[in-house]
């Protein structure tokens, strides 16, 4: 497959927001390079990209997408990524796998956020960036304001390699800061001699040698210059800057040149594994070591099955081959390797160090899974990919009995390809719930249901798991008895109910100094509950203790005042009687499940909510807007802070049932330029006047 050098190689992302014209610029790429004959198109619906049967129904692009060309004497891996932040899970395993960011700019919108975000994860991957700004002949650009919006948001490293000569309709060139092309300056924006200065300044800031001769006042050559422009970037003191427009073809070869030349080849990143004891250890990108390689996607093909990207860091890889997969342990024949190009596949003897390549029918492979060859004894792997958490949930179930069956299965493939898409089975609210990044990433998982799986579904919003619980304490008995004719079953039990106190170490709090006659305890953290035996005199016979415990945790799971389940409390069974004939396991699990529940109603009941920890990404001209809208919705500010680019950031907590259908009005507030994460804080009683309404409504859908 890999017929260059390593140094050959280039693994390039194309990242930023939705429409700035990515996958049209892919596309161009692959026409202008001879890798295609014919030029795709997105509105067309002919893209050689957006092959999916939803990408070209939405004429947007849903999942990344990897294609390869020659150019300038370097073998170009592509990925093309979504622009929406409804599907920006997959631009976390792109990143993994490439060593440069190419964020597209709409030159007539600015940074948008999505932008923002994917510089964010493109600077945290440890990757270089490269900032290209497309649609330069759009009207009303102001290349000052435009130019200023990108330092801001991206920082003072962004310093242009070509400036516009024109802009709007009168964009018809580039001119080259490195190279110097020929341009009368009148008619290049900007300060050419200034902002080549700046730009030497940055690239022979990270090699000494240059930095030297040029205090010396030495001129490096624009040779020299283009060599060490990969090292800056590299460094973090240089991300280049861009102007082009794919529409009219202005500074698409300029831009194709820097994209061969600038950006770093796999030796230029080093990459850290980590060992089974947790050692950090330096991998060796060269085709020589042993094999290394990620998981940097999953596609569930119609047609062939489970298809697993890959990443090549170190070493080479032969098909027929063995590996192991580091996180099970276990080898993994690999039969057939795949050079992807888009929506085909092609069959190739052998993956080196900077392929992206796929395999086949390989069921036990997950996204992020290590290969590694045998000789790779130390269990050595790569981190883990990162992800986005869900922030939108939809109870969903088939629409016909006879997709039952198939659901499930359904959505664990659409699970398995995208890790920003949980399916969770609710045992409190009995309900199966889909959870994405959003109402329209959730609407597309539907539509791929329908159209993969033939699963039509029905959805709603989901039930809030609220918890029940008690602020006082009681204790009492109860007796059961019953006598139908043979045998009968009795039982008594005498149990106490307290609430839980806070931050309770278990193995110091139930002892004997705080529980008298303690023999032992149970404690579950998940629900923050302790069942203490404290029997003395044996009045209940030992083999039925565990039956009054059952009782007790099942009344607990269905819920006593509302239905849903019990926390925060502890349940002492302390005396109790039998009968030698008629007590078994089953009247005790009765009498304990009973006497818990009337004493759990004397002891002060009350709801909790769940509470979620939210932090909100929004221009700063809306904070006022999203404060007041947080304030109505019972959310408790707790910080905010500055970020690039003129953006706030807001951290909250809010009851999650105030915010079940949160995009909706964020998108609205901010003019769809905000963004949100969440994730479940804690729990806390509801307020007062809220409480009955609650628990009414709760017990009215029960019925």
């Amino acid at each position: 497959m890999n017929e260059y050098k390593v140094d050959d190689v280039r693994n390039v992302a194309l990242v930023g927001h939705g429409a700035v014209g990515k996958t049209t610029v892919a596309d161009l790429m692959l026409f202008q390079s001879g890798a295609t004959s014919r030029l795709g198109s997105v509105d067309e619906g002919t893209s050689l990209l957006d092959t999916d049967e939803e990408e070209i129904d939405h004429r947007i692009s849903i999942a990344s997408t990897l294609v390869h060309f020659d150019y300038g004497g370097h073998h170009i891996n592509l990925i093309d990524t979504p622009g929406y932040p409804d599907f920006i899970g997959q631009v976390s395993g792109a990143l993994r796998a490439v060593e440069t960011a190419l964020i597209l700019l709409n030159a007539g919108h600015g940074v948008e956020i999505n932008a923002l975000r994917v510089s964010k994860m493109a600077q945290e991957a440890g990757i270089a960036r490269m900032i290209v700004l497309n649609k330069c002949d759009a009207d009303n650009i102001d290349y000052e304001t435009l130019l200023n919006s990108v330092r801001d948001t991206f920082g003072s490293q962004c310093i242009p390699i070509n400036l516009p000569v024109g802009l709007g309709a009168d964009f018809n060139a580039v001119y080259d800061l490195v190279k110097k092309t020929t341009a009368s300056d009148s008619d290049v924006l900007g300060d050419p001699a200034e902002t080549r200065q700046a730009l030497i300044e940055a690239i022979i800031e990270s090699n000494e040698a240059l930095l030297e001769r040029f205090f010396e006042g030495e001129e490096i050559s624009p040779v020299e210059l283009s060599r060490n422009i990969p090292k800056a970037m590299a460094a973090g003191t240089l991300i280049p800057v861009l102007f082009m427009s794919a529409k009219t073809g202005v500074g698409v070869a300029e831009f194709m040149d820097a994209m061969s030349n600038y950006t770093l080849c796999p030796q230029d990143i080093q990459r850290i594994e980590q060992t089974k004891d947790g050692r950090s250890v330096m991998l060796d990108p060269s085709p020589d070591q042993p094999f290394v390689a990620q998981v940097i996607k999953t596609r569930i093909d119609p047609f062939i099955s489970k298809m697993s990207y890959l990443r090549v860091f170190s070493g080479k890889l032969n098909k027929d081959s063995s590996v192991v997969n580091v996180r099970t342990g276990k080898p993994v024949r690999i039969n057939q390797l795949l050079d992807v190009q888009g929506g085909k596949q092609e069959s190739v003897d052998e993956v080196s160090v900077g392929d992206i390549f796929a395999v086949a029918k390989v069921d036990d492979l997950k996204l992020g899974d290590t290969l590694a060859a045998d000789a790779n004894g130390d269990g050595l792997s790569l981190p883990e990919i990162k992800f986005p958490h869900p922030v939108v949930g939809l109870a969903v179930e088939p629409k016909s009995q006879n997709d039952q069956q198939k659901i499930s299965g359904a959505l664990h493939k659409i699970e398995e390809e995208d890790q920003t898409f949980h399916v969770i089975h609710d045992e409190e609210t009995h309900e199966m719930v889909m959870q994405g990044m959003s109402e329209l990433h959730l609407k597309i998982v539907q539509e791929r249901l329908l159209h993969r799986d033939k699963v039509e579904v029905i959805t709603h919003l989901p039930k809030v798991p609220y918890r029940e619980t008690i602020m006082g304490s009681a204790e009492g008995s109860y007796r059961h008895k019953k006598q139908s004719g043979g045998a009968g079953q009795f039982a008594e039990v005498h149990l106490k109910v307290s609430a839980m106190p806070q931050d309770v170490n278990p193995e110091e709090y139930f002892t004997k100094d705080n529980f008298d006659h303690l023999r032992s305890f149970h404690y579950d953290p998940e629900m923050n509950f302790a069942f203490i035996d404290r029997i003395s005199g044996g009045s209940i016979p030992n083999q039925f203790i565990p039956a009054v415990e059952k009782g007790v945790l099942e009344k607990m799971k269905q819920g006593v005042i509302a239905g849903c389940q019990v926390q925060n409390l502890i349940c002492e069974v302390f005396f109790g009687k039998d009968h030698p004939v008629d007590s078994n396991e089953t009247a005790f699990k009765i009498a304990g499940s009973k006497c818990f529940a009337e004493l759990f109603a004397k002891s002060r009941p009350v709801l909790m909510e769940p509470i979620v920890k939210i932090e909100i990404l929004i221009p700063e001209e809306n904070v006022g807007d999203i404060s007041s809208d947080l304030s109505s919705r019972r959310g408790r500010m707790e910080g905010m802070a500055v970020s690039p680019g003129g953006y706030e950031i807001i951290q909250a907590r809010v009851p999650l049932a105030e915010i079940m259908t949160y995009a909706r009005t964020l998108s609205s507030l901010t003019g769809g330029r905000g963004t949100y994460d969440i994730e479940l804080s804690h729990y806390e009683m509801i307020p007062p006047n809220e409480q009955g309404k609650i628990i009414e409504l709760l017990n009215n859908a029960r019925e």
